[in-house]
């Protein structure tokens, strides 16, 4: 879209053709009072108060779409009479218990109310029974809620659960009277706010869905909120922390809200999560899991000494990615000194796989970001289970789909009924294990310029089609001459008579006919029919930017070094824009950081993992260490940005820089080390207090700052191997995946997400097995068994098994598997 400009209250702005206003005025600092809009939602039209006037005409400013030269006042009499209609509305029978809601102090019917001076009442209309519902972790009270629908709309537009929408409340018709003499927007929207209240679409009382939280989060007043919120503090009371979320490679940011824990303790406690909602989504783990903290931790100086002296012994450190860039610099520079090797399994397969993807684009890093993402309006997912993988770009995906009027296709194994769900332009393609090469064939085929590719490729790809003939049955429309009998004028004698007529219509007609069709053997192997190619077609129609998402079963996968040389080709000769989501925190980070080893030497330290010697923020090694939420740091975001972290909570004990300055580093702080991260890896020399943390009204991300993509060394050909058909894995399938919420030991150590460790498995399997839910199981594959419990999940579909992670005391699933995702098992009732 072309830039315009538009003039609002006589200050010329610049904007994309096609804005809406509202989102103009704010990216340029301009106030127009919205309830009911959120930036990256579609409009709901439900509050009205945006009413502006455009070119003489008064129109909502949510919807109203900008066009060059357009003149915006954004307030005159007529407009402030409705505000003031609408907001006295808003306020009718609203309960007056602000001084206990949870939303006081942050209200924005509160904020609205001051704003537009509302200090009498005109109206008053006959209550309704408004008694609370309690919704698993949300509590909601239709007493004080106004049916702005944010609610509604970004669980629809951002998440894509569709959980809630508006139902009859009940309530008395208002007065007629009152359509008369009261502006026409003000008793449109107090009629819908009379009959209308918030309910759940499966019908029932228990919300179903994958519980981020969101909804409450959107909510303007104190109508959605954490149960484990409710009456614990006021919001005035709670000092805000910004800060990066810690548990998966989306690099959230969110503010933790903090106050002393009870009038005993006077030590800090996280009380809640908050995000900017209006231009990033958290999932329940970012949302609920945020008391990870290894508390009441202390100096001990023995146990200081017996770890330093480990070190001394030690020839490896291993580690996971759950840790700051300055962390792994500090792992870094002392394997540069002491010579250890750094293992890290999960961080090299990424390293690696990266390295292999530059040999052919060229670049460090892959080209785009999960924003990018979801503006685009065409989007293929191959190689991640999305919605637990990395929820943003589960919320990406959805958002392309709803807002932007996109199409996707989902390549992945296990079906999901929540993301078949988003839209019925997505396509799932539930094909088999080890064919994400095929997948990656058929996009390069399907999408790639065939001019430009190398000829040994598009000879390769052209082997795969042939033609086939096809019966097709299409309706022709047919010319049917019939006799009819009618009554005329005779001309001559001037009498009736009936006559002859010959009269003819066109008739619709049914005919087959043998066609000669492409036939694409790609397309056939990965399970899908002969109306493929038509569904393609009419997913494409009016789309012209694109983006592809690569995810964590690739960087395992037995031919993984070719399925990296693919994705460059299709970035590289596809108008297809590539995001690659790391398998966990700062994986990103650690493998650009770290030089990594594949072998553990004789004696290794652990850091948060268990070796001979252990330190670890769970606080079950030999040492303490403190968790994210208690460090001040950056962490390295799928979006290749290189985000800021603070401290929530104090930490008592010893840091992994106290050790290493025992080793002879010798620096002051941790952060100390931010502006060292490595240049010649896109890092930049900024020190750590530089570095902002919010986003702009425009929505534009200031935080941290923007790894450079840096020239990499091309391979001497562009050349990939052909597909090994024989690859399989047959049989009953088990696939290392965790449930929505939770993604390690530390999303595991929160209070409230509360998800088992155990054999996930569909309802629809389990109806079809032995087995129930809740029945003891061995788990046996070629690399190892276990045993652990059934467990029940809609949230899946299909017969493959989920086997979590996130619990390795109670299920060690890693055993399970060897480096590929999935695997062929045996379970068996024990």
């Amino acid at each position: 879209m072309s830039k315009i400009n538009i003039n609002i209250d006589g200050k010329e702005i610049q904007t994309q053709e096609g804005e809406f206003v509202l989102n103009a005025a704010r990216a340029n600092d301009i106030y127009i009072p919205a309830i009911c809009y959120i930036t990256r939602c579609s409009p709901t039209l439900a509050c009205r108060i945006c009413l502006v006037e455009a070119d003489g005409k008064q129109v909502y400013a949510c919807n109203a779409k900008a066009k060059d030269g357009m003149n915006i006042t954004t307030t005159t009499e007529a407009i402030e009479k409705e505000r003031r209609a609408i907001m006295e509305v808003y306020d009718v029978n609203h309960p007056l218990q602000c001084g206990v809601c949870d939303q006081s102090g942050e209200c924005e019917l509160q904020n609205y109310t001051l704003e537009i001076g509302v200090d009498s009442q005109s109206y008053t209309v006959k209550d309704v029974d408004r008694s609370s519902h309690d919704w698993g972790h949300l509590h909601y009270d239709p007493g004080l809620c106004i049916v702005c629908e944010r609610c509604v709309t970004t669980c629809k537009d951002m998440i894509g659960d569709n959980s809630l929408k508006t139902i009859a409340r009940g309530g008395d018709p208002l007065n007629a009277e009152f359509k008369e003499t009261m502006p026409k927007d003000a008793y449109a929207m107090w009629n819908k706010l009379n009959k209308s209240v918030i309910g759940l679409t499966n019908g029932t009382d228990d919300l179903d869905c994958t519980s981020c939280g969101e909804c409450a989060a959107v909510c303007p007043v104190g109508a959605l909120v954490n149960t484990e919120f409710m009456y614990t503090s006021n919001a005035w009371e709670l000092s805000q922390v910004p800060a990066t979320c810690g548990h998966c490679s989306a690099g959230c940011q969110i503010s933790y809200d903090v106050k002393h824990t009870s009038i005993e303790n006077s030590e800090d406690k996280i009380y809640r999560v908050m995000n900017e909602w209006n231009y990033v989504s958290l999932c329940g783990a970012g949302r609920y899991g945020f008391d990870y903290q290894n508390a009441d931790v202390v100096k001990d100086e023995a146990k200081f000494n017996a770890t330093v002296e480990a070190f001394k012994k030690a020839d490896t450190i291993k580690f996971t990615s759950t840790i700051t860039n300055e962390e792994a610099l500090i792992l870094e520079k002392l394997k540069d000194k002491y010579g250890y090797k750094l293992v890290n399994n999960e961080a090299k397969s990424f390293q690696t796989f990266l390295k292999d993807y530059s040999e052919v684009s060229g670049k460090s890093l892959y080209g785009t970001t999960l924003q990018d993402v979801a503006n685009t309006n065409f989007i293929v997912s191959v190689g991640t289970a999305i919605k637990s993988d990395n929820p943003n770009a589960r919320y990406a995906l959805n958002n392309s789909l709803t807002v932007n009027k996109g199409a996707a296709l989902y390549f992945h194994p296990v079906k999901d009924p929540i993301v078949d769900d988003m839209s019925k332009n997505l396509l799932s393609i539930n094909h088999k294990p080890l064919q994400e090469e095929t997948a990656l064939y058929l996009i390069l085929d399907l999408f790639a310029d065939k001019e430009k590719l190398p000829t040994d490729i598009v000879d390769y790809l052209a082997s795969f089609h042939s033609t086939k003939t096809v019966t097709v049955t299409e309706t022709i429309k047919e010319k049917v001459v019939e006799i009819v009998k009618e009554m005329k004028v005779n001309e001559e004698t001037g009498e009736e008579e009936e006559v002859e007529v010959e009269k003819s219509k066109m008739v619709p007609k049914k005919v087959s006919k043998d066609v000669e069709v492409d036939d694409n053997r790609l397309a056939t192997m990965l399970g899908l029919g002969d109306d493929f190619a038509e569904t393609l077609e009419k997913f494409l129609k009016k789309k012209d930017s694109f983006s592809l998402i690569a995810g964590p079963d690739l960087y395992n996968h037995p031919n993984s070094k070719n399925l990296a040389r693919l994705l460059a080709l299709i970035e590289k000769y596809s108008e297809f824009e590539l995001v690659m989501i790391p398998t966990l925190t700062n994986t990103l980070g650690v493998a650009l950081i770290n030089e990594l080893s594949d072998e553990a030497g004789s004696y290794a330290i652990g850091y948060n993992t268990k070796a001979d010697f252990t330190i670890s923020a769970l606080g079950d090694g030999d040492m303490d260490m403190p968790a994210i939420n208690q460090q001040e740091g950056t962490l390295t975001s799928v979006n290749k940005r290189v985000n800021p972290t603070n401290a929530a909570l104090g930490y008592g004990g010893y840091e992994l820089n106290d050790i290493a300055n025992a080793l002879e580093l010798n620096k002051e702080l941790t952060v100390s080390y931010t502006k060292e991260l490595p240049t010649e890896k896109g890092f930049s020399t900024v020190e750590f207090d530089s570095l902002p943390n919010h986003y702009t009204n425009a929505g534009e991300e200031i935080r941290g700052y923007e790894l450079e993509s840096l020239p990499a060394t091309l391979s001497a050909d562009e050349s990939v191997t052909k597909i090994d058909e024989s690859l399989s894995i047959d049989g009953t399938i088990v696939y290392m995946a965790n449930p929505v919420r939770q993604f390690s030991e530390f999303t595991n150590k929160t209070t409230q997400l509360r998800e088992e460790a155990g054999l996930y498995m569909s309802e629809a399997s389990l109806k079809n097995s032995e087995f129930n839910s809740g029945d003891s199981v061995k788990i046996k594959t070629g690399n190892g068994e276990v045993i652990t419990t059934i467990i029940s999940d809609n949230k899946i579909a299909g017969e493959i098994a989920l086997v979590p992670t996130f619990d390795s005391s109670k299920l060690n699933s890693e055993t399970l598997f060897s480096d590929y995702r999935f695997n062929s098992a045996s379970i068996q009732k024990v």
